[in-house]
């Protein structure tokens, strides 16, 4: 059963959920009783980004009305410094999307009498001066990407009045004058239909979903001709290619497909000329769950799902992702239509996490863990055994170390024995665990040790 607890201060509306969440922790919410919902989905909020200004962590999240800016430095005083009023607003509006480079935010809509907005963002948190609004480039566009290597943003599925008001797939700017951009050009992906959709681009290669045409990965180091030099157009489950993010390494891929009950793929892209599908995989929470958006950080694998909220799976061995952490943004228990969580930002430097749920809006957590344990750590001079263990567990430390916490963790993450009553002389009474394996964490003053444990 989930209990709301609303608690209503001016036209602040601060939101408790009371709901079964994994490893992560909330410490602010926001919502504005004054925004309307859309006329569409009854979505008031939609996408969420995040940026460091002036040695300060922000969040953005768009409304049916704008932009608004927090300061989410001290995250459990977090709170909105600014916001800015889309071109066009009200409940027309489902869906604005940003990006940042160089001191400034790109915002756009993808409905309505809209612009592209360049917003600088160098004097926050006093204030944020819009430098460029106008439809001139952009009207509407329903997702945008920078490619920082470059200074080009790609902004896809395009209408403006230099287009003849008709859309085009994919447009590419260049902002190496942050708040003049040049219109370059125009690209469709050859022989499809259903136009780009989302994308991720780092030096040139761009990463494009395609929607039910499937996955293309281009080349545009050459403007005056684009080299296709991979795609993915048959593959399980394949329904409507909706969005993905690569591993820093560019050799492995994750994709979700924006129908209900679909898996989300992992794909080794090692090689482009024969994309794989490793493994599929999926949270298991409702036949007609839907993965949305996701952004992989590291090992962790952060997704944004309708209605579900946001899912956290490491992905060190791509082939067997593991579910480490949860939290549901979305108070009510359907599956139809499209609501809950839009989109996740786990990119800031402090490893504070956004997420911006459809009704109800920005959310900003905390890993309660380490949920990255499941990537081993080798410290020399260090050892734990024996390993196969049964009932006790040697923990050897170096020279003048001396043991300040043992946690031992389950293969879903969840902690379940930490600092055992009975460990003395740097042993661990283990006997109330189960056989099976787990994950050992060992911290000292100065070390910090991670090994998978096996108990007999």
């Amino acid at each position: 059963m989930k209990k709301l607890l609303f608690i209503t201060i001016g036209l602040v509306t601060t939101l408790s959920i009371a709901q079964t969440n994994e490893n992560l922790e909330l410490l602010y919410q926001w919502s504005e009783d004054s925004l309307v919902g859309s006329s569409a989905y009854n979505n008031t909020y939609n996408e969420v980004w995040g940026f460091v200004m002036n040695n300060k962590e922000f969040a953005v999240i768009g409304s049916t009305a704008g932009t608004h800016i927090f300061d989410v430095t001290d995250v459990e005083n977090s709170k909105e410094v600014q916001f800015i009023a889309g071109e066009d607003f009200g409940p027309a509006i489902i869906h604005r999307d940003y990006h940042d480079r160089n001191g400034y935010l790109y915002a756009v809509s993808d409905e309505g009498n809209s612009s592209l907005q360049i917003i600088d963002l160098k004097q926050l948190p006093d204030t944020a001066i819009v430098v460029y609004d106008s439809n001139e480039l952009i009207e509407t566009s329903h997702n945008i990407f920078i490619d920082e290597a470059k200074n080009i943003l790609y902004a896809c599925n395009v209408r403006a009045p230099n287009l003849g008001w008709s859309s085009t797939s994919l447009a590419l700017y260049d902002i190496n004058e942050p708040s003049t951009p040049v219109h370059l050009m125009d690209y469709e992906v050859p022989g499809t239909g259903s136009g780009v959709h989302d994308m991720w681009v780092r030096n040139d290669t761009a990463i494009l979903n395609n929607g039910y045409d499937g996955l293309f990965i281009v080349d545009f180091s050459d403007l005056n001709s684009p080299q296709l030099l991979g795609s993915l157009t048959e593959y399980p489950d394949k329904g409507y290619n909706h969005s993905g993010w690569p591993t820093s390494d560019l050799k492995t891929y994750v994709m979700a497909d924006e129908n209900w009950g679909y898996d989300m793929k992992v794909l080794d892209i090692s090689n482009l000329s024969n994309i794989d599908v490793t493994t599929t995989f999926n949270p298991e929470i409702d036949a007609n769950s839907i993965a949305h958006n996701q952004i992989i950080n590291g090992n962790l694998l952060y997704v944004s799902s309708y209605h579900d909220g946001l899912q956290v799976y490491n992905i060190s061995e791509p082939e067997n992702p593991t579910k480490v952490a949860s939290f549901s943004t979305y108070a009510l228990d359907d599956h139809d239509s499209y609501r809950g969580a839009w989109g996740v930002y786990p990119l800031l430097p402090s490893g504070t996490i956004l997420v911006s749920d459809m009704q109800y809006g920005l959310f900003v957590l905390k890993p309660s863990i380490d949920l990255d344990i499941h990537q081993e750590i080798k410290q020399p001079n260090l050892s734990i055994y024996p390993n196969p263990a049964q009932n006790e567990l040697k923990i050897g430390l170096p020279n003048k170390e001396k043991l300040s916490s043992v946690s031992v963790y389950d293969s879903t993450g969840s902690l379940i024995l930490k600092n055992n009553a009975t460990i003395a002389n740097n042993t661990l009474d283990i006997s109330p665990l189960k056989s099976g394996i787990y994950i050992l964490k060992v911290q000292g003053l100065r070390t910090s040790y991670q090994e998978k444990l096996i108990v007999k």
